[in-house]
């Protein structure tokens, strides 16, 4: 009776040290992002005198965090990567598409239960406009772009969210032509992410 005892209390033993423990659920920002953007942007600026309407779409990939603070309520502020390509369907001016790659951090405050956060985006990037010689236009293909976007996040399911902001775009090509007629644009996004 004492060696059944005994062989029992090491097969419990055994077992529960081989045990693995239930799997966790990651919070948004522990996970990778794809995020899926389009948007409206409307000129506001620049030094040409043409008038731009751009439609964006965004497809980025966010690494999961880089850096980050967890606050005593259990809300965090992060730091991760963005890496992006842009393709521009340019609905009003002289050209009539822009694809190009773009990289910025991105920071983003997450609330305690990982359902909402608030973001904010600053960075750019280089690509290509079909340019056409059209004075105010832009003066060549290779157009370099900077940019910041903020917004809002919100979790519909552990790995699925859903994002609207602001974005603000400056297209020129740093001086390659002369004149060099910069094109600044604001307007919004909406999107979703997929994390993974």
């Amino acid at each position: 009776m004492k060696t059944l005892l005994l062989l029992t209390l090491l097969a419990t033993a055994t077992t529960a040290a081989f045990a693995k423990e239930p799997p966790t659920t990651l919070l948004p920002w522990q996970q990778n992002s794809i995020d899926l953007e389009a948007g409206y942007l409307w000129k506001v600026g620049g030094d040409t005198p043409l008038d731009y309407e751009i439609a964006p779409v965004i497809l980025s990939w966010r690494p999961a965090y880089q850096l980050h603070h967890v606050f005593n309520d259990g809300s965090a502020l992060v730091v991760r990567s963005r890496f992006a390509a842009i393709g521009q369907a340019i609905i009003e001016g002289p050209e009539n598409h822009y694809l190009g790659f773009m990289a910025a951090p991105s920071l983003e405050f997450w609330d305690p239960t990982g359902t909402w956060s608030i973001y904010g985006q600053l960075g750019g990037g280089f690509g290509w406009i079909d340019s056409q010689g059209v004075a105010g236009g832009q003066g060549q293909d290779l157009t370099y772009n900077w940019f910041a976007a903020a917004g809002v996040s919100y979790a519909i399911t552990e790995t699925m969210s859903l994002r609207a902001g602001a974005m603000f775009q400056h297209l020129s090509n740093l001086g390659a032509t002369d004149p060099n007629p910069g094109l600044n644009s604001l307007g919004f996004t909406l999107g979703v992410s997929w994390g993974f």
